[in-house]
């Protein structure tokens, strides 16, 4: 599409009438657009829609949209869409791989512990005053982000944070905000930060241009650090509210409940009926939790299974309910010798709070479905996802990632619970197993090197990462299957989907006529010297928004691709435009779903949605206003 008009055309005063004639210039060239341009504009719409409406996840909509464009490609054969050869070249970029990597390199450094070293460091600093503390707090954890994905970081630190705030009195939900925050901070000071740099730095290869240096982003990025922690420093106190955890919501009482056994005697009535067709255990503080048959946990809803002699029954009573279950009829609470049975002990159950950890093999399926207590040994009481405590339906609730579940068992299987990596516990930091330890000095000096390596620009930076991939998997810092599984395949899923995306709205023409229109409109409507600035800040704005309800993944590759094409309409360079985009796909402040992290102290810290917008959009502002002001004075707009 023929560009609306040049750059340096003087816009003059503009009127009401201008820019209705402007308005009418641009639908004529919409009528006259290829059919190629509507559908590919059509699927772009139709994948934010998906991304916001979340009836599918992230990943199915881009790998829906990756399925149209390859089936589109091979059915029309048109030039102005991608062909397979095309759309399957994706592949060819070097970013997926290289964030793939970097996934695999956190997960070494958590699994040997590296990424506690911080919290030595952290518990010193309690002494100090609490603004001190936080500030020292939030360069750390920005400082150790800037280099490790910043999910690990906020997943290994959540139990840290939570035993902080209990040594210092201060509330969990004043921490963890600020924790979730900080990584996102570092996120933006180095190109491996996370992923969203890396990603924009590959499309501008993919586009003939230089590669985001390593620490080039760091000129920008360690400023708003700044502004941001003092941001936090100075209003957090007053902008986050004090926030319950989900062991809150029970009352003293019913935090004593007793784990029980019984036993169905032969002479028993409830021989061969259900717990509910029985109505015998319908007393409020008797709950029966699983069936014991023949030493096998039963499967299913305990109270619709027909009972047998000798079926053990585990219950949770709450300490008037103990008296109660020993008055029930054709069950006894004791073991007897002579009819050869162990005896059966009734323990204390303990409540604790874990949160189903990032690619957990529980994620996507329900507590009946995973045989939570056969499989755990503890009993799950609530849950808590996206600001609502759940203590109806948990059976058939399908865990997702970031859940946070309340639950009770014994001492004993609280500590094998803590041995496993389907669910975090959050009482206390969790310790690597020793022969772990002993290999932190390598994952370590692995993780240095791959630095340095980058740094020096010795090779690039998707090279240095396989190596140092290689050397944690033979070393034994982690398992091949470990690192396999390290990686959020999801994430990647996303990334090439909206890679294809991108390469059909550049062959097509829809990134040139979304520039073109866009730079028609700002030429008729602002001054030549404030249009450059203008673009920028359009672009962010378009990016942030998009951050906050969909992936920032998705974001940056929908959007640097548009950025790329504004800037060749108006001869300007992308460079600035790009660095803007990958900032404001890593600010997501205002809501607790545009960033993983975010959601994750969401669910732990019992926040409410409007706690994220009311210290967070205050904050996107203040990188809004710093980045716009500030990147064109590191990265020239003209060459």
């Amino acid at each position: 599409m023929a560009k609306l008009g040049p750059l340096g055309s003087q816009p003059g005063k503009e009127s009401p009438e201008k820019i209705a004639r402007f308005a009418a210039r641009f639908a004529l060239h919409t009528l006259a657009m290829h059919w190629e341009i509507f559908f590919v504009l059509t699927l772009l719409i139709c994948a934010v829609a998906s991304f916001i409406w979340e009836k599918v996840t992230p990943d199915v909509t881009a790998l829906t949209v990756f399925a149209v464009i390859l089936a589109a490609g091979f059915l029309f054969e048109t030039e102005r869409l991608p062909g397979m050869e095309q759309t399957l070249g994706v592949f060819s970029n070097h970013a997926p791989l290289t964030v793939a990597g970097m996934f695999v390199l956190s997960a070494g450094l958590s699994k040997t512990g590296a990424i506690e070293l911080i919290t030595s460091l952290l518990r010193r600093l309690t002494r100090l005053p609490f603004p001190l503390f936080l500030f020292l707090m939030i360069l750390g954890v920005a400082t150790v982000s800037a280099f490790i994905n910043n999910t690990p970081v906020v997943v290994v630190l959540l139990p840290v944070m939570l035993a902080l705030a209990r040594e210092m009195n201060v509330p969990a939900s004043k921490l963890l905000i600020p924790l979730s925050f900080a990584s996102i901070f570092g996120g933006t000071c180095t190109l491996i930060g996370t992923s969203t740099n890396l990603i924009g730095s590959g499309i501008l290869v993919s586009f003939g241009y230089e590669p985001i240096g390593m620490y080039e982003i760091s000129r920008i990025g360690v400023p708003i650090l700044f502004v941001g922690a003092i941001y936090l420093v100075l209003f957090s106190g007053k902008l986050i509210p004090v926030r319950e955890t989900l062991s809150s919501i029970l009352t003293e009482n019913e935090r004593r409940e007793f784990i029980t056994e019984a036993y169905v005697r032969a002479d028993s009535p409830l021989t061969g009926k259900t717990i509910d067709e029985s109505g015998t255990l319908k007393a409020r503080h008797i709950r029966v939790l699983e069936i014991v048959r023949n030493g096998v946990g039963l499967l299913g809803n305990p109270r619709t299974i027909p009972l047998q002699v000798g079926d053990r029954l585990v219950l949770s009573c709450r300490p008037s309910g103990v008296v109660e279950a020993h008055a029930v009829e054709g069950i006894d609470l004791l073991g007897e010798k002579e009819i050869g049975l162990e005896q059966i002990a009734a323990d204390e159950g303990a409540i604790v709070e874990g949160m189903v950890a990032p690619g957990s093999a529980i994620l996507g399926k329900t507590i009946q479905e995973i045989g939570f207590r056969q499989r755990f040994r503890m009993v799950i009481v609530a849950v808590h996802r996206k600001g609502r405590n759940l203590r109806n339906e948990i059976n058939t609730l399908r865990l997702a990632e970031g859940d946070t579940l309340l639950m009770m068992g014994s001492n004993k299987a609280i500590e094998q619970l803590r041995t496993k990596d389907d669910i975090l516990l959050l009482d206390k930091p969790r310790t690597p197993a020793q022969n772990m330890r002993r290999k932190m000095p390598i994952a370590v000096a692995i993780a240095l090197g791959l630095i340095a390596a980058a740094s020096l620009e010795l090779m690039p930076i998707v090279g240095v990462t396989t190596i140092a991939v290689a050397l944690l998997i033979l070393t034994g810092c982690l398992k091949a299957k470990e690192a396999y599984a390290s990686v959020d395949w999801s994430i990647l899923i996303i990334i090439y989907g909206m890679l294809a995306l991108g390469r059909a709205m550049e062959v097509s023409g829809a990134s040139l006529f979304i520039a073109g229109g866009a730079t028609g409109f700002i030429q008729q409507v602002a001054p030549v010297a404030w249009q450059p600035i203008l673009v920028l800040a359009i672009v962010y704005f378009i990016t942030s928004l998009f951050t906050e309800f969909l992936s920032n993944n998705a974001a940056v590759a929908l959007m640097v691709p548009i950025a790329i094409g504004l800037a060749v309409a108006m001869g300007m360079d992308p460079r600035p435009l790009v660095i803007g985009i990958c900032i404001a796909a890593s600010a997501s402040f205002a809501t607790p779903i545009g960033y993983q992290t975010n959601t994750y102290v969401y669910s732990v810290g019992g926040y409410r949605f409007g706690d994220f917008a009311r210290i967070g959009i205050p904050l996107n502002l203040l990188y809004f206003v710093v980045s716009v002001l500030l990147i064109p004075r590191i990265w020239p707009f003209f060459p």
